[in-house]
C-alpha cells in the first residue's frame, strides 16, 4: 500500500511504512556525486578537437595521455576514500569532492599550456575518484533491502544524465565547423580559443549545487553505528522507516560490527573468505570498463570518424548515443529489483559481445554509414541496462559493513586502473590494429566476463546487507 507518506512493506515479519520521498531525496542529492563523475568524465570527448589544436598535440601518446590523465587522479581519489570515508564520514569525504570538481573545472578551463592543463584534470579525476566510491557507498547505506537496486541505480542514472549533459552542453557551445576546414582554421576559431573552455568549465555551477545539498543530509548511519554514535544512526534510520524500523536495523547492524570488533580494515582483506569476494569485486570492476563501452564516449571522434562521419555529424551523433544512454538506464532501475543483479549482468556482457563481433566485421569490411550508429547506439543500450548500473550495484552491496570502505575502495582503484589501461591503450591499438580488431578484442573480454558471472556472482536481490554477508559466508 502506498500513501502520502510513505510505503508499507514487510521485512522480516514486521510491516514498516518507509518515508519513500525521504529515502530518494537524499540518494538523489548523494548521486549527484555521480552527475559531476559523469560530466567531467565526458565533457573531454567534445572538446578534444579543439584543446588538442590549442596544445598542438599530434602524437597518438600525447593525445592518450590527455585523455587518460585525469584516471592517475581518480586512481589516487579511490585509493583514500575509503580510508578516509571510514574515519571522517561518508558525507564530509563528498563535500570534499564537490569542492574539489568545482575548483578543477575552472582551473582546466583557465589552462594556458598543456603542462598546466594535465595537472587540473588530474585534480578533477581525484573528485571523481572519491565520488565514484563514496555516492553508491552512501546510498547503499541508507536504502532498505527491497530498494536499494533502484537506489544504487539511481546514481548510474545521474552519471548518465552527466554525460548527456556533457554532450549537450558541448554541442549547443561548439559553434558549425566547415566539413573542410583545416587544423589551422579549427585552432585559430571560436571553438579552439575559447569553446573548449567554457566546455569545461560549466562544471563549477552542479559542483555548487552539490556542495550546498550534500551540506543538509544526514550521515550514512551504518558509518555513524560503526563509530560509536548508535542514537545518531538510530535516529536516521527511524526517520527512513519509522521507530520499529530503525531499532531493527541498528540492532542487525551492531551485531554484524560486534563480531569482529577490533579487527583492522586492511588485515580483514586479507582474510582468505574476504579475499575471494573482494576478487568478485574487483573482477566485475575491471569488466565494466575493458568491455570497451567507454571509448565510445572518450574517443567517439575516432569512432565516427572511422564510419565516415564529419565533426559536425559526430557532435550530434554523441548527443544521440546520450539519450540512449539515458533511456535504457531507465530500464536497468525498473529491473534490477524484479530480475535480479545476475541476470542482467549476463545479458549485458553476452549482448556486448556479439555487438562488437559485427561492429569488428563492419570495420574490417570498411563499412560506412548510419548502420554503424545503429550498432553503436544498441552496444550502448545493452551497457546501460546491465553492466554500467548493476556493477556499482553489486560493488555497494556484497562487503561487510566492518570493511566496506576499504574494500570498496579497492574494487574501484581497481576499476580506475582498467579505465586507465583502457583509455590509455585504445589510440595505440586503435592505430596499430586497426579499429576492426580492437573490437574484437574487447568482444573476447565480454565472453570471458559472461563466464566468469555464470560461474562467480550469486544473486543478492531483496536482502539485507547483514543478509547478503551472511550468504556469501562473511559473517562470523
Amino acid at each position: 500500500m502506498i500513501g502520502a507518506a510513505g510505503e508499507e512493506t514487510t521485512v522480516g515479519g514486521s510491516v514498516h511504512r518507509f518515508d519513500i520521498a525521504y529515502i530518494y531525496a537524499i540518494s538523489a542529492v548523494a548521486a549527484l556525486g555521480g552527475l559531476l563523475f559523469g560530466y567531467d568524465w565526458v565533457v573531454i570527448g567534445g572538446a578534444k578537437p579543439f584543446y588538442e589544436k590549442f596544445f598542438g598535440l599530434t602524437d597518438p601518446s600525447q593525445q592518450g595521455w590527455a585523455m587518460s590523465c585525469a584516471l592517475v587522479g581518480c586512481l589516487m581519489g579511490a585509493m583514500v576514500s575509503g580510508a578516509l570515508s571510514d574515519r571522517f564520514g561518508r558525507k564530509r569525504l563528498l563535500i570534499t569532492a564537490a569542492m574539489l570538481f568545482a575548483v578543477s573545472s575552472i582551473g582546466t578551463a583557465r589552462a594556458s599550456s598543456f603542462a598546466v592543463f594535465v595537472p587540473w584534470r588530474i585534480m578533477g579525476g581525484f573528485a571523481i575518484g572519491m565520488a565514484s566510491s563514496l555516492s553508491p557507498m552512501y546510498i547503499a547505506e541508507v536504502a532498505p533491502a527491497q530498494f536499494r537496486g533502484k537506489l544504487v541505480s539511481l546514481n548510474q542514472l545521474t552519471i548518465v544524465i552527466g554525460i548527456l549533459l556533457a554532450q549537450l552542453v558541448n554541442w549547443m557551445i561548439a559553434k558549425p565547423v566547415p566539413a573542410d576546414a583545416t587544423a589551422l582554421q579549427i585552432l585559430q576559431s571560436w571553438n579552439g580559443q575559447i569553446g573548449w573552455r567554457w566546455m569545461f568549465g560549466v562544471t563549477a555551477i552542479p559542483s555548487v549545487l552539490f556542495f550546498i545539498a550534500m551540506s543538509v543530509v544526514p550521515e550514512s548511519p551504518r558509518w555513524l553505528a560503526k563509530n560509536g554514535a548508535p542514537q545518531r544512526a538510530q535516529r536516521v534510520l527511524s526517520r527512513i522507516g519509522g521507530d520499529e524500523y530503525g531499532a531493527q536495523a541498528l540492532s542487525e547492524i551492531e551485531t554484524t560490527i560486534a563480531q569482529d570488533a577490533g579487527r583492522m580494515d586492511m588485515r580483514a582483506l586479507l582474510d582468505r573468505r574476504m579475499l575471494k569476494v573482494l576478487s568478485l569485486g574487483v573482477v566485475l570492476a575491471v569488466l565494466q570498463q575493458w568491455c570497451g563501452i567507454n571509448v565510445i564516449f572518450n574517443y567517439a571522434e575516432e569512432v565516427f570518424s572511422a564510419a565516415g562521419y564529419k565533426v559536425s555529424d559526430i557532435l550530434f551523433n554523441i548527443v544521440v548515443t546520450g539519450a540512449v544512454n539515458l533511456i535504457f538506464t531507465f530500464v536497468a532501475i525498473g529491473l534490477v529489483d524484479r530480475y535480479g543483479r545476475r541476470l542482467l549482468m549476463l545479458i549485458g556482457s553476452a549482448g556486448l559481445a556479439v555487438i562488437y563481433t559485427c561492429l569488428g566485421a563492419l570495420y574490417h569490411a570498411h563499412s560506412r554509414g548510419v548502420h554503424m550508429l545503429v550498432l553503436v547506439v544498441a552496444a550502448i543500450g545493452c551497457y546501460a541496462m546491465s553492466l554500467a548500473p548493476v556493477t556499482w550495484v553489486v560493488i555497494s552491496e556484497i562487503f561487510p559493513n566492518r570493511i566496506r570502505g576499504a574494500a570498496i575502495s579497492v574494487a574501484v582503484t581497481a576499476l580506475w586502473i582498467a579505465s586507465f589501461i583502457l583509455t590509455y591503450t585504445f589510440p595505440l591499438f586503435n592505430h596499430s590494429l586497426g579499429a576492426a580488431k580492437t573490437f574484437w578484442i574487447y568482444a573476447g573480454i565480454c565472453v570471458a566476463g559472461f563466464i566468469f558471472i555464470k560461474a562467480g556472482l550469486p544473486e543478492t536481490k531483496g536482502k539485507t546487507l547483514e543478509q547478503i554477508e551472511s550468504l556469501l559466508g562473511l559473517s562470523r
